[in-house]
């Protein structure tokens, strides 16, 4: 999450860091970062997280428990052509 958001050699850099989505830096220690993601209780098999407004930060408040058909639904469109 934060190499993909911070680290422009990252493959994945242009469509995080590159849009402007940043780690909080709250998330920066992990100790802080474990204490808000257990706030949102349990991770239910064949979830992971996945920020709400897919514009977004990842940042308390903006991240959720989802599936990988509510992730792929939350995804941005692609230009095509």
């Amino acid at each position: 999450m934060i190499h993909r958001c911070e680290n422009p050699t990252d493959s994945r850099y242009k469509s995080y860091g590159a849009r402007g989505i940043t780690v909080c830096e709250r998330w920066h220690d992990i100790r802080l970062f474990v204490q808000d993601i257990e706030l949102l209780g349990p991770r239910p098999k064949g979830y992971s997280m996945d920020r709400i407004d897919n514009d977004g930060n990842y940042e308390p408040g903006n991240i959720r428990w989802a599936s990988a058909s509510e992730q792929n639904k939350n995804r941005r469109a692609h230009a095509v052509g």
